[in-house]
């Protein structure tokens, strides 16, 4: 776009991000300098949330120069590995142990073990002149050697001559693993994560089945409620089966995406350095000739690299249909299963998938809908792989639809800014800076680097949803009494763009005799009463689409990215035009038989750590907690009962009704 015009909330962050760039670097027509290690750790501290761990592998990693000559390594497990499971790693002749030690989980940077990342031709022509790292692994997690309480008290000793001068110590880890396609090993390092040098490693573990079928989760593709897409992943390219309803038999389309569909910027981001890990293959195939709201079974694989067990699963209700039961969270991301560290730590994400496991395997959940942020993954692909295990016990079983967040799509976009040059002390005239990323085109609304690299393309991939087309991830889709309208608020929604226009008629198209309930999701919410909320909240978002929700009537609208659950009055424009009533239950009830307007809930509060609130919140304000958890809604024709579950309690912490007659 051109510099005139630019909006101010653009220009604020393209401003951050120049400044940001040329904060140690001077900005001038010569070559750009030789960046130091503090310049890189500034620049990846954006992508990946400061953290030592989080830029190791820009590192020179050496060997360390003085090491016990007894030290080995060694793992539980005397064989390959199977699909999941925890592998014990013992570091044993140390002769010094310190609270510095460390232990990685690496695993290769493509699927042939034995090739490594040497050209630096991608790297150079970024500006990125630094040493490369000596270790071309990616680490996947790492945990200090003193999570093992006899470490540094050396109660697990050995000797190491006749007369037991020598004494050695040795401390054992416990890592959660899950098959990510390419061979695990494991590093001992001294010296921590700021200055790492290597002890000793292990040979590397195979996993027994690198293409096994695994990680199979359910999507909608219309509101039918007779049709279901599955996905899964393999490292196997050739086409596989899906075998479902006593017989019935689709052959899996497959897909992969490369290191050169990732984004970057300047200095590369990690999806496009070093965070990428191969993908594997994404197998898709699709169930018909089902019935809505009935439980069917299916398996997936080939005769080569085997079948996945059996699932049960249930379709959705069909459009138009009585009732619907389905969960709702936006945040969530993955846990560890073990003490590590890794690049990116949801904390409440386990508890959570446990808690709705729990809904799911009862029978009465028909859809899950997960409103951005979904892996965090943010560029270290691997997560992904570690995300899908997460999520398998209910996507597997039941539809799991999304939206995009910007931790899936925020990725400087392909823009031309002009800036005073006052900046540089030279006045008077204007520097145009040109930033490049290889999605050219998308319409990316904000300029932050949040997906690390992404760009939507792993989302995409993993997640098809029913939308109008390749990087145009909004849609809508109707299961019993509700139509549910699902956009990105990481791509343009201003007035007059696609976006918008498609929003427009979606919501003004519901036939609210057959889906008398309208649902509005997006990812970033229209209104927050946490600290800095303008940072969260974009008043042009609001402005400009809260006006269709009036207009169309639209009954709840829920939102992600702010990391708490907050319930509002019906409201726009910033003022309560209805408020709820108790009901003989004592349940807040908003009576949209004589509509005021959209009743509106942040529910980013399934993982992520949590915020909180200002002390003194506005009107519109009605309930605010901050606790790990989802929220479920019942509906049926004439009433949306909307309930915030505690995931640890498993209590109803919140609880309101919609009704109309």
């Amino acid at each position: 776009m051109g510099c005139e015009t630019m909006t101010s909330v653009s220009c604020f962050s393209l401003i951050v991000l120049v400044l940001a760039l040329t904060s140690s670097t001077s900005l001038s027509f010569r070559p750009m300098p030789l960046p130091d290690e503090a310049d890189l750790m500034r620049e990846f501290g954006n992508h990946t949330a400061i953290s030592s761990f989080r830029t190791i592998n820009r590192r020179e990693l050496i060997t360390c120069p003085i090491k016990s000559p007894y030290l080995a390594m060694n793992v539980s497990m005397s064989s390959s590995a199977p699909d999941e499971g925890f592998i014990y790693v013992t570091l044993s002749g140390v002769l010094y142990p310190a609270s510095s030690d460390w232990i990685a989980m690496i695993s290769p940077s493509t699927s042939d073990v034995k090739t490594c990342i040497t050209d630096t031709i991608m790297y150079k022509q970024t500006g990125d002149l630094a040493s490369l790292p000596l270790l071309c692994h990616y680490p996947v997690k790492a945990q200090y050697l003193s999570n093992d309480p006899n470490y540094l008290s050396c109660a697990n000793s050995q000797c190491q001559d006749s007369s037991c001068l020598i004494k050695t110590c040795s401390g054992t880890l416990k890592f959660h693993y899950v098959n990510m396609r390419t061979d695990m090993e494991f590093v001992s390092f001294a010296d921590g994560f700021d200055a790492p040098c290597i002890l000793t490693r292990t040979n590397p573990v195979p996993f027994a089945n690198p293409s096994s079928p695994l990680r199979g989760h359910l999507s909608s593709m219309d509101s039918t409620g007779t049709s279901m897409k599955l996905r899964w992943i393999s490292g196997d390219q050739n086409p596989q089966q899906l075998q479902y309803a006593n017989g019935q038999t689709a052959t899996s389309n497959v897909t992969t995406f490369t290191q050169n569909d990732m984004c970057t910027s300047i200095l590369p981001s990690p999806a496009k350095d070093f965070g990428w890990h191969d993908p594997g293959y994404i197998h898709t195939a699709v169930m018909t000739g089902l019935q809505p709201s009935t439980t069917y079974t299916y398996t997936y694989g080939s005769s080569t690299v085997g079948f996945s067990n059996q699932t049960q699963f249930k379709t959705p209700p069909a459009g138009g249909s009585p009732t619907l039961t389905f969960l709702a969270f936006g945040d969530m991301g993955k846990t560890p299963l073990d003490a590590s560290a890794e690049h990116y730590i949801q904390p409440g994400a386990v508890g959570v998938i446990d808690a709705m496991t729990s809904e799911v395997q009862q029978g009465g959940i028909d859809a899950i809908f997960h409103i951005g942020d979904i892996a965090y993954a943010t560029g270290f692909l691997v997560e992904w792989d570690y995300f899908l295990t997460l999520i398998t016990p209910i996507a597997s079983q039941v539809t799991y639809m999304t939206a995009i967040g910007n931790h899936e799509r925020s990725t400087p976009s392909s823009f031309r800014i002009c800036l005073p040059l006052s900046l540089h002390a030279i006045r008077g005239m204007t520097l145009e800076l040109s930033i490049f990323r290889d999605y050219i085109g998308s319409g990316a609304m904000y300029i932050t680097p949040d997906s690390g690299g992404e760009c939507g393309v792993p989302y995409e991939t993993y997640f098809p949803m029913p939308t109008p087309g390749k990087d145009k991830p909004w849609y809508s889709i109707e299961m019993g009494p509700v139509h549910f309208t699902v956009i990105s608020t990481e791509h343009d929604w201003r007035v007059g763009t696609e976006q918008y226009n498609w929003i427009q008629s979606d919501l003004a198209s519901v036939n609210r005799a057959n889906t008398p309930w309208l649902i509005f999701a997006g990812h970033r919410p229209m209104y927050t009463s946490i600290p800095a909320a303008f940072l969260n909240a974009d008043a042009r978002f609001t402005k400009a689409i809260e006006p269709l929700l009036l207009q169309n009537k639209v009954d709840l609208a829920i939102f992600g990215h702010v990391h708490n659950y907050e319930r509002l009055c019906a409201v726009y424009g910033g003022q309560c035009l209805a408020m709820p009533v108790k009901d003989a239950n004592g349940i807040d009830t908003y009576n949209n038989s004589n509509y005021s307007a959209p009743v509106q809930a942040v529910i980013g509060m399934a993982g992520f750590k949590l915020d909180g609130f200002v002390s003194n919140p506005s009107a519109w304000s009605l309930s605010r907690i901050s606790a790990f958890g989802y929220t479920k809604c019942q509906a049926t024709t004439t009433t949306l009962n909307f309930k915030f579950i505690n995931a640890n309690t498993e209590q109803v912490m919140d609880q309101f009704n919609i009704v109309k007659q």
